[in-house]
């Protein structure tokens, strides 16, 4: 079954059956006691089956709130989204304090209605992959922050959905786990391949992981450029040609710069 979130405006064009996002003409505006904010408008994006998407933009441009939309959190002021059944690692953790490590880890695989112990057998294969195995029985506040990030990250991939929505997914880890996390994902998509919308400030690591880059606008957001990244994989941040596309977002991003436009 698919998630599908709609104003009462134009259906998505060309929508795939399975498995991908479609996100068409969406507006989404927040109000508060500081006024009415604008997040989103005019951002159309689409996510073929099986592709890994890398939105980058400036802070506040709304790509926590396209994730949301995706997810069928929230739903848009105009425009649609279709989605296959997705899934959302938000920016915090959020792991349950009274749960120890690997119940938290597994803590989806419980919702879907399988028993403690067979979810916690079910979990202990990734959360050993990531580094993790010792903690199974730590709790929460024993964990570092990384460590923390972790566990979510396997929380997230064992929901099962078809769509990942990474919102900041290695923001807290130090460089080296960051790097060996990211060289993870990509083994783990490449053995069972999933729909993936990533969000992240990192440039790099969008280009290190995506088939293809979504540069936005600062708010009110949408996608102002397209990068197909079309490189094999693995790919190290050196490789001449990561860092090429690399300067190809910066530049992009750099024309959606106030500071620049204040300039023309």
């Amino acid at each position: 079954m698919q998630t599908r979130v709609e104003a009462p405006v134009q259906e998505p064009r060309d929508v795939q059956e399975t498995d991908g996002v479609v996100v068409s003409d969406v507006a989404r505006v927040f109000d508060s006691r500081a006024g009415r904010t604008r997040a989103l408008d005019g951002m159309s994006l689409r996510v073929r089956p099986h592709e890994v998407v890398a939105v980058v933009g400036r802070s506040g441009c709304g790509k926590s709130t396209l994730l949301e939309l995706v997810c069928g959190l929230q739903t848009p002021d105009a425009g649609s989204v279709q989605a296959a059944p997705a899934v959302l690692m938000p920016q915090r953790d959020l792991l349950l304090p009274w749960l120890d490590a690997l119940d938290n880890a597994a803590l989806a695989l419980r919702i879907a209605g399988r028993g403690r112990a067979d979810a916690r057998a079910a979990a202990a294969p990734v959360f050993a992959e990531l580094g993790l195995g010792g903690f199974e029985t730590a709790t929460p506040r024993e964990l570092s922050g990384g460590m923390r990030q972790r566990v979510a990250f396997v929380r997230t991939l064992l929901a099962g959905k078809p769509v990942l929505c990474l919102d900041e997914p290695f923001a807290s880890l130090d460089a080296i786990t960051r790097q060996d996390m990211q060289a993870w994902l990509a083994g783990a998509l490449a053995r069972e391949p999933r729909t993936v919308l990533l969000v992240t400030h990192d440039v790099e690591e969008a280009i290190v992981l995506g088939d293809r880059v979504a540069v936005m606008s600062p708010r009110p957001g949408r996608v102002v450029s397209e990068i197909e990244v079309g490189l094999p994989r693995p790919r190290r941040a050196t490789d001449a040609a990561v860092v090429a596309l690399r300067e190809q977002a910066l530049e992009a991003l750099r024309d959606e710069s106030p500071l620049r436009e204040a300039d023309r």
